[in-house]
């Protein structure tokens, strides 16, 4: 069955909007639970990207991000029957993710900070680090995009777990106040609180 938007799915800029994509997703929930191995296929193919993105920039380490997106699917896939659609999949999903994330960090204590030079050798190897390392220039400008980054993702690693979170997840993956509420458990105030004096921090460092 073709998963893709079809002509009568509502499209903003030639992109499906978020009521029609949740509304495919809760079709593809569906199938899994009725034992579509190839509906949860669909799911891991469209959220695989992101949700590393996410792990990534919370681990700062290229095999625990993909370690943990392992394990995120595989909790989603054991628990899809307590998905109710209260919230959206992604939300939902983003949830498992950042708490693996965040137990796995508390676990292993030491913070290993981004190397952009290793990055940016491995980038070649796995789309999903080349979008993260992004495009280079001319030489000097190449250079002073890397020392930025360096300093930038030194400067988030730094943050608590629940500073970086929101950081993450609003400035990177461009959620809104409310969905960053829904996935961390707290309130769109707390989320705006913690979205400030992240900035600061980050500013400060």
């Amino acid at each position: 069955m073709d998963i893709a938007a079809t002509d009568s799915t509502p499209l903003e800029d030639g992109i499906p909007s978020r009521e029609a994509q949740a509304q495919e997703d809760l079709r593809l929930v569906e199938r899994v639970r009725e034992g579509e191995m190839a509906a949860f296929s669909a799911l891991v193919a469209k959220y695989r990207g992101r949700l590393y993105g996410v792990l990534y920039n919370m681990t700062a380490n290229r095999e625990d991000a993909a370690d943990l997106a392992q394990e995120t699917f595989l909790k989603a896939f054991r628990n899809i029957g307590s998905f109710r659609g209260g919230s959206q999949f992604y939300t939902w999903l983003y949830r498992i993710g950042v708490n693996a994330a965040v137990s796995h960090i508390k676990r292993n204590r030491l913070r290993r900070f981004f190397s952009f030079e290793r990055i940016a050798e491995d980038a070649s190897e796995d789309e999903a680090l080349s979008a993260l390392a992004g495009p280079a220039g001319n030489d000097t400008r190449a250079t002073l995009g890397q020392e930025l980054q360096e300093k930038l993702n030194e400067a988030l690693q730094k943050l608590s777990n629940k500073h970086r979170t929101v950081v993450v997840l609003f400035e990177l993956e461009g959620l809104s106040h409310a969905e960053i509420a829904d996935i961390v458990g707290c309130t769109e105030g707390t989320v705006r609180s913690r979205l400030h004096y992240a900035k600061q921090q980050l500013q400060s460092l």
